[in-house]
């Protein structure tokens, strides 16, 4: 198989030495969980491995660091308020600090640029007039993105994100998918040929990721808790787990349980405040995001984990993290029933109509009678997260577009050192 992952082995073939820029604006590194596995793997493959990215507020702050054998240029970032106004300064900013970092570190083999937005193709191609290979890392597809979390309909913003998703598409040597259903946009939208690309699916860090012994205290004097992790956007279905809590205490008359919402996002104080609304607030906490160890002290403890996304242009065709995240601390998942949903989770999740809150909140209580049954659900899931669904299928595949991308390319002559087996650690 191309792009052996043992301790030397190199992907493309052509020796060790190949240097790899990833470029991120969406989330700091190593924040961001599938960057950081897509940068370990190719280090552990012989790659000298860059990422630029934006700082993060509370963690990655440091301008430079290396991680791991990483190296990581941070770069200042205000997100986006007030509008498309706010937007393009947010947009601006970070694509000049992304070519200023660019020049600072050099010439590079590959050039990786991972969406949204779709506008690192900019970079990607001036790197590519340098001799660079440009691997087009789709995390999100930006029109759906758009069409779910701003419901203007097609409108020109809307044709102007379809245009950029064009010459993203257009500019990549490879493109990865993050599943089968975002490599079908990517050969018949994108007009991407099978060949070029490449499911790299994203999978739970299984070092960060391990049960303790539940901790019947974080009930809150109930039998049964019930846990949301994820962020809290406008398209991520918050507000339909809220709704669904309160049909459980009204419609079903269950009020045996606690619940949990762990992290946090561009609509947090709206759930908050909704939750009030609703008469929740001595049922429903929100703990905002915390440390790894807490995350898993929760999920060590739920009985239920609920994945609410609503069905939208994204949702449908996206695998969300936090399902998998479940899966892996072998929690039973409620989820609405999406197309990739079901993909990811199979028989480890019950699945409510599309949007339907009363069903939703049934199912729910269906497994907080059925202890057995959630069981199974959890077994099954870490099942699938250990097998077809693991990490290792992913590594397999993005060193083999790597290898792609690079055949019968010789490498960029650069005074970085091959990485060793010594790893140091900020």
């Amino acid at each position: 198989m191309p792009g052996d992952i043992s301790s030397g082995g190199t992907a493309g073939g052509d020796g060790p030495g190949r240097r790899a820029l990833i470029l991120v604006e969406n989330l700091s590194v190593p924040f961001d969980r599938r960057v950081w596995q897509e940068c370990t793997t190719l280090r552990d493959a012989g790659w000298t491995v860059h990422v630029i990215c934006p700082r993060g507020e509370k963690r990655d702050t440091e301008p430079e660091a290396e991680i791991d054998g990483v190296r990581i240029h941070r770069y200042p970032l205000r997100a986006a308020t007030g509008g498309p106004a706010g937007y393009l300064r947010e947009y601006g900013s970070a694509l000049w600090h992304t070519v200023r970092l660019a020049r600072r570190i050099g010439p590079v083999d590959v050039v990786h640029a991972c969406n949204p937005p779709d506008l690192l193709f900019l970079p990607a191609l001036w790197l590519k007039r340098r001799g660079a290979r440009f691997v087009f890392d789709q995390h999100d597809l930006v029109p759906e993105l758009y069409l779910s979390r701003f419901d203007r309909g097609a409108d020109l913003l809307y044709r102007a994100v379809c245009a950029l998703e064009r010459l993203t598409y257009r500019a990549a040597d490879v493109v990865l998918a993050t599943n089968e259903s975002y490599r079908d946009v990517a050969l018949h939208r994108g007009g991407r040929r099978p060949g070029d690309v490449f499911v790299v699916r994203s999978a739970p860090d299984i070092d960060r990721f391990h049960a303790v012994p539940p901790e019947p205290e974080l009930k809150r004097g109930k039998p049964h808790l019930l846990c949301y992790l994820g962020v809290m956007g406008p398209q991520d279905g918050v507000d339909y787990a809220l709704r669904a809590l309160a049909k459980l205490r009204d419609e079903f008359k269950r009020t045996d349980w606690h619940a949990v919402f762990v992290g946090g996002g561009d609509t947090f104080d709206a759930m908050v405040e909704l939750s009030g609304r609703l008469g929740l607030t001595g049922q429903v906490e929100f703990t905002g995001r915390v440390p790894d160890a807490d995350l898993v002290r929760y999920l060590s403890t739920a009985d239920v984990c609920l994945s609410p996304d609503p069905r939208n242009p994204l949702n449908d065709l996206s695998t969300m993290n936090k399902v998998l995240e479940y899966m892996v601390m072998g929690r039973p998942i409620v989820s609405f029933d999406l197309k990739e949903a079901r993909v990811s989770a199979g028989d480890a999740a019950v699945y409510a109509s599309a949007d339907d809150e009363a069903e939703f909140a049934g199912l729910i209580a269906l497994l907080l009678d059925d202890p057995q049954r959630r069981a199974r659900m959890g077994k099954i899931g870490q099942e699938r997260i250990s097998g077809q669904l693991s990490w290792r299928n992913s590594q397999a595949s993005l060193l083999a577009a790597y290898d792609v991308a690079c055949r019968g390319r010789t490498p960029v002559s650069t005074g970085d050192p091959v990485p060793t087996g010594k790893r140091r650690r900020r």
